[in-house]
């Protein structure tokens, strides 16, 4: 029997038969397999059709159908398919979950429900913004809470005439921070006076939330219900499983080793801590803060990043004494032993849960038996190095030291039970109180003279692993300190300053008019802006050999930033760094790796340079880097550390800074259960005391299709969130008529335009645009434009280019419209899906 040939019904490539079909949809690199996957998603979004439906298979070919009429990537929705940085095969084919899932059980708690737990629940019955009047009063409280103002300030604020004539339950500041010390709280802080064995200039007083609590309260945040990850897994690129997949922490060997040592049914939450010194006074004082920061790995990366989530919660001050010794060094080791001791004791509650687990409800109200292992420690190079144990010039993750910093391989990691060893072996030698004396023991194994890492008893706490790097200080600060200077002194200031200042302005990016050599505290934005065009800059001005070796740091370094990375591109990682090492005395020989007073340096004691041969391997226990950025930790120490202190009498500042925040989460806590419970408030519309003019949907009220999707705005948040994505998409599909054209939402690519109603200048010429504007080219480039147009219809076409129309080309009109305002949206730049 003869066979029939069948066609593909995503790319009509003909074939003998329907197995051979069937066979090429299924292959990884075909860009068919994903093709009913996009038909049931587009039947999802297309409204419902009497006069065909997309699902049927034999309707695609036939001749009758308008296939337009519901073709999903003909309107530029494909967001895979322009723009996208990694290869359709690189996507997850294949998943393997840990065979014995966390169980979870009915008998939790919510949110919600600790909210009515409260003493004053019962007025709320009647009153639900009990113990002010109303929503309205609530509304003005918070904002002068949080406000920053003084009570002074606000005093005066509530004196005014205008305010004294509105009926307020609170007529001055320490009646208002009385009704807000009545509202729901949270942790508790906790405070304790620790005693040392050498005297300090001041009392040394810890202040501390219990960590389990804070793990407890982000674990059970409504907000996070559908941001939480509780399963281990292994994701392949393959149904083969050739090639793994690396991005959440749960998709590491860290955390699949975690769970397998737990019990059956147990819940994973991998804690995530943070610490580094913060100055809390501006020009003048040396007033130093050091808080301690956690957060939960199971909470998705691309929410727990945004510093809007307010996923990194402050659980301590630890301790910044000055201690009363006559050498210098001596009074660092005992501020290193300070901070251990301080971390033993805040740090307690989550170790025995480590090892016993404990009851905590997720945001659902479901119980989970939960056990709490270190995942990461985020910290730069010097609090790594002082919080592993290890003195100067050592590195924190390898035995490496400083002379073995520039070696193109991986030392052998700094293991738990290597550090424990060798102190172990300094203590036989030396009593730990004798303190000159057990520092000289600890120098001989490179070891910074602590007596007990705050690690040592917490289980499955492994240095070498949840000391992941860090890409703001690992990465781009090294970038900065390093590379850009390497290049500077290549090229030469002036030149490099020249070249830098005539770069065209792009929207977005930093200019940097006046060059890049003379620039002053230099933030991580300002690495990132330098990075992307300092190889194309210094190509032709700098030593071939210097470009080389720069431009392989920088692949690398642009790798290891992808939010999903697979084993060929651990493969390209270590590549790009094998060539940096194979080209880098070409550095040294150009003699531009210089020191203070433009010494040159010929050896490549770097720390940072060395750190970079455990990203690979970190990646392959931890999942990728990026997740693991001190941008939001930093940016949380504006909010949680030096906000509250600006907003204290500058005396005495921990005790301050506690207060303040414990008032900080009660309001946050009420408006969020207020938010949630306020069924007359529709959080789907926002007041007008929150959106701006062209933020709205500027479509008539009486032709806004009902089933176009809302701003949405979360509880505490104040701008509203716009799909105009799927607003694009509707109203692609809606009848002749029904909404005004031409369309004032629509989607290219990855990017949603949207235009204001009416536009900024309703009737003008072309001619009047061009001299309004300075553009003189404006009617030739409109020609080429509509004849390109004409030519190519809807495939891309090039925008660029010289001008092929006159200078006075005939057009088909001649009155425009012009809009000075035009909002785009795009895609999140490795995952499409993400706005």
């Amino acid at each position: 029997m003869a066979l029939v040939p069948s066609h593909c019904p995503s790319c009509g490539k003909q074939f003998k038969d329907h197995t051979s079909v069937t066979r090429h949809m299924s292959q990884p690199r075909s860009g068919c397999n994903s093709w009913l996957d996009n038909l049931i998603q587009l039947n999802s979004i297309l409204p419902p059709s009497t006069e065909h439906d997309p699902m049927v298979v034999d309707d695609i070919n036939d001749p009758q159908v308008d296939a337009s009429s519901y073709d999903f990537w003909s309107q530029g929705e494909d967001l895979d398919s322009e723009g996208g940085t990694r290869d359709e095969d690189s996507e997850v084919k294949a998943t393997d979950y840990f065979l014995e899932p966390p169980l979870a059980f009915e008998e939790g708690y919510t949110f919600l429900s600790l909210f009515d737990a409260d003493e004053n629940s019962i007025y709320r019955k009647t009153n639900l913004y009990y113990p002010f009047s109303g929503r309205r009063e609530w509304r003005l409280a918070a904002w002068l809470l949080r406000s920053g103002l003084s009570m002074e300030k606000i005093n005066s604020f509530l004196a005014l005439e205008m305010i004294d004539d509105l009926p307020l339950s609170f007529h001055s500041a320490k009646e208002l921070r009385g009704r807000a010390e009545s509202l729901p709280s949270g942790p508790r802080w906790k405070s304790q006076v620790i005693q040392t064995l050498h005297p300090t200039k001041s009392p040394a007083v810890l202040y501390w939330w219990d960590p389990l609590e804070c793990i407890t309260t982000i674990f059970n945040h409504p907000l996070f219900h559908n941001c939480l990850d509780y399963m281990s897994r292994k994701e392949y690129s393959t149904t083969q499983r050739h090639s793994r997949i690396y991005t959440e922490w749960m998709t590491g060997d860290h955390a699949w080793e975690m769970q397998s040592a737990l019990p059956r049914g147990a819940t994973l939450l991998g804690t995530i801590l943070s610490s580094d010194k913060t100055c809390i006074t501006a020009l003048s004082g040396d007033c130093v803060a050091h808080p301690l920061l956690i957060s939960l790995a199971n909470i998705y990366m691309t929410t727990r990043l945004k510093s809007s989530s307010n996923a990194f919660l402050l659980t301590a001050l630890l301790l910044v004494t000055k201690f009363v010794h006559k050498n210098k060094r001596m009074r660092g080791v005992l501020q290193d032993r300070l901070v251990h001791n301080c971390l033993n004791i805040v740090l307690e509650p989550l170790k025995l849960a480590a090892r016993n687990g404990v009851m905590m409800s997720d945001p659902m109200g479901r119980s989970r038996y939960c056990f709490t292992m270190l995942a990461s420690y985020i910290a730069d190079t010097p609090e790594a190095m002082m919080l592993a144990c290890v003195g100067g010039k050592t590195s924190p993750v390898t035995i490496a030291m400083y002379k073995q910093f520039g070696d193109p391989f991986q030392h052998e990691p700094r293991t738990r039970a290597k550090t424990l060893e060798q102190l172990k072996i300094v203590r036989s030698r030396a009593c730990p109180d004798d303190l000159e004396a057990f520092f000289r023991e600890a120098q001989k194994f490179r070891l910074n003279g602590v007596d007990e890492p705050f690690w040592w008893d917490w289980l499955l706490a492994e240095p070498s692993r949840f000391f992941t790097p860090e890409s703001l200080h690992h990465i781009h600060k090294e970038f900065w300190d390093h590379d850009a200077q390497w290049i500077i002194l290549a090229v030469g200031k002036s030149e490099i300053d020249f070249r830098f200042s005539i770069i065209q302005p792009t929207t977005g990016y930093r200019h940097f008019h006046t060059g890049i050599s003379k620039l002053k505290q230099v933030t991580g934005r300002c690495h990132r802006d330098v990075q992307r065009s300092i190889i194309a800059v210094s190509a032709d001005a700098a030593p071939p050999g210097v470009v080389v070796a720069v431009r392989a740091l920088m692949h690398f370094r642009y790798l290891v930033q992808s939010p999903s990375i697979d084993d060929r591109d651990l493969t390209r990682i270590t590549a790009a760094l094998d060539e940096f090492h194979a080209n880098k005395h070409a550095i040294i020989a150009a003699g531009v790796r210089q020191g203070k007073g433009g010494k040159v340096i010929d050896n490549w004691h770097i720390p940072k340079l060395e750190l970079m041969q455990s990203i690979v391997p970190s990646i392959r226990n931890s999942g990728v880097i990026a997740q693991w950025s001190a941008d939001v930790t930093e940016h949380a120490h504006i909010t949680e550390v030096k906000d509250p202190a600006r907003s204290s009498n500058n005396n005495n500042y921990d005790p301050q800074i506690c207060r303040y925040l414990d008032r900080a989460d009660k309001c946050n806590r009420f408006d969020l259960a207020t938010s949630l419970l306020d069924h007359s408030e529709d959080t789907g519309v926002v007041g007008e005391e929150f959106v701006e003019e062209d933020d709205k949907i500027d479509y008539y009220t009486d032709v806004i299709p009902t089933e176009l999707p809302s701003p949405t705005r979360r509880p505490g948040q104040p701008r509203p969130i716009t799909d105009y994505f799927s607003i694009a998409k509707i109203l692609q599909q809606k009848e002749v008529g029904s909404v005004p054209v031409p369309l004032h939402s629509f989607v290219v690519g990855r990017t949603a335009l949207h235009l204001a109603y009416d536009p900024s200048i309703k009737n003008t010429t072309v001619n009047e645009v061009a001299i309004m504007f300075g553009l003189p080219d404006l009617r030739p480039a409109i020609a080429d434009f509509l004849y390109r147009e004409a030519t190519y219809g809807s495939h891309i076409h090039s925008i660029g280019g010289p001008r092929r129309a006159a200078h006075d080309a005939e057009l088909p009109f001649d009155k425009v419209q012009v809009w000075f305002k035009v909002r785009l949206q795009e895609t999140e730049f490795h995952d499409p899906h993400i706005i």
